[in-house]
C-alpha cells in the first residue's frame, strides 16, 4: 500500500518592530500568520500552537512540522518592510486554504487599497451576495494569514473597529500605519 507523502510546514515565532508573530509556510507559500503574545525566546505558547495545529489538521492532514527561520526569511522581510511603512503590497506566494466562499472573500480583501477600509456589507456587495454579510464576517474571521490578506481593512458599517483575530489594538495600529504612509 502506497502512503500519501506528507506536506512540510515550516514555522517559527518572529519578533518584528515590537510585534510577535507565529508564521508558517509550505513549499507553495505563506499559509499562516497570526499575532503572537508570547516572547519568541520563550517559544510558542500552548494556545497559539494549538490554534496553528488545529488549522493545520483541518487543511493539511499529518504535516511534517519543521521549525525553520531560514525558509521563512522572504516572508519575514516583506512583513518587516510593511511594518516599517516601506511596502504597501505583498508579492510573496501564498498557500491559502479554505472553502470556495472563503477564498472569494479573501480575494476581495486583497482588492481593498492600502490605507482604505471596506465595511462587511461592501465586501458582500463585491461578491454580489448582499445578504451574506454574516457569512462574509465568518470567512474574514477564518483568514489564516493576517496582514498579508488584509482583513484589518474591514470595519463596521459606521466605520467602527470591529472584531479582529489579532486584537482590536493591533487592527487600529495597522490602519494608522497605512494611513500615515499615504
Amino acid at each position: 500500500m502506497q502512503t500519501k507523502p506528507t506536506k512540510s510546514i515550516y514555522w517559527g515565532v518572529v519578533r518584528l518592530l515590537g510585534n510577535n508573530f507565529l508564521m508558517a509556510a509550505t513549499d507553495e507559500g505563506l499559509c499562516y500568520l497570526q499575532f503572537h503574545d508570547a516572547n519568541p525566546a520563550a517559544g510558542v505558547d500552548e494556545g497559539a500552537w494549538s490554534e496553528l495545529a488545529k488549522w493545520a489538521r483541518a487543511q493539511l492532514p499529518e504535516p511534517n512540522w519543521v521549525e525553520d527561520a531560514e525558509k521563512l526569511q522572504p516572508y519575514i522581510l516583506q512583513l518587516e518592510e510593511y511594518l516599517k511603512g516601506l511596502r504597501t503590497t505583498f508579492t510573496l506566494p501564498l498557500d491559502l486554504r479554505g472553502t470556495t466562499f472563503q477564498q472569494s472573500v479573501w480575494r476581495v480583501l486583497h482588492e481593498i487599497p492600502h490605507g482604505e477600509t471596506f465595511s462587511y456589507s461592501q465586501v458582500a456587495q463585491e461578491l454580489d451576495k448582499s445578504s451574506a454579510v454574516r457569512a462574509v464576517g465568518t470567512a474574514i474571521g477564518a483568514n489564516p494569514v493576517l496582514i498579508v490578506v488584509p482583513c484589518h481593512r474591514v470595519v463596521g458599517k459606521d466605520g467602527s473597529l470591529t472584531g479582529y483575530r489579532g486584537g482590536l489594538r493591533n487592527k487600529e495600529k495597522l490602519l494608522l500605519l497605512e494611513r500615515a504612509g499615504m
